[in-house]
């Protein structure tokens, strides 16, 4: 069984903000499955199949920085392994649009990231990151809150459809197939 988090925070405040992507990729997944999902107080989820593995799709809905509780709840509720969960989310370290894939790490300052790897006590999930870019003259806080440009929203549809193709790769051939076929250098 596979547990696919994406990350964002709740509400219409946040639709297409760059923090949201995490969500944007979730709704694209559960789109193409067409399923049906439920919502709780702290987590919307999903059930359903990527190929032959039963795997629920979850949106927490507590704000990024208190994502983890949802995920350790469905962990352990689920007895899911902590290697066959994958996390998507925003990177402000990559250029708008592009897509890199990893086994295990550091938060590198994500407190969405941060969150999970402390209420689960391990950094040995997989994550699907999504490049958000960077504008030196904003605060992170603040950036990562604001919309797209009209600019950059083409690039942005396309690593939403990239990334779910991502996550059915990661889960029907595992990470490493998934990381030589969608990890590619900038420009390609």
């Amino acid at each position: 069984m596979w547990l696919v988090a994406g990350l964002g925070n709740p509400g219409k405040k946040y639709a297409w903000t760059r923090h949201n992507v995490g969500f944007l990729v979730l709704d694209e997944i559960i789109g193409r499955l067409g399923l049906e999902c439920r919502e709780r107080p702290d987590y919307k989820t999903c059930s359903g199949s990527i190929g032959d593995e039963k795997t629920i799709f979850l949106e927490p809905l507590t704000f990024m920085n208190r994502s983890g509780s949802a995920v350790r709840e469905l962990l352990s509720k689920n007895n899911i392994s902590v290697e066959n969960i994958i996390v998507i989310h925003d990177d402000l370290d990559f250029d708008c649009g592009r897509l890199k894939i990893r086994k295990k790490g550091t938060s590198g300052g994500h407190r969405g990231v941060e969150s999970i790897i402390q209420n689960i006590g391990s950094n040995a999930f997989i994550r699907v990151k999504i490049g958000i870019g960077r504008d030196q003259r904003m605060l992170a806080e603040d950036y990562v809150l604001s919309k797209f440009r009209k600019d950059e929203l083409p690039a942005i549809r396309e690593a939403i459809v990239t990334a779910a193709d991502a996550v059915a790769c990661i889960v029907r051939e595992g990470p490493d197939k998934a990381m030589n076929r969608f990890n590619l250098p900038p420009g390609k």
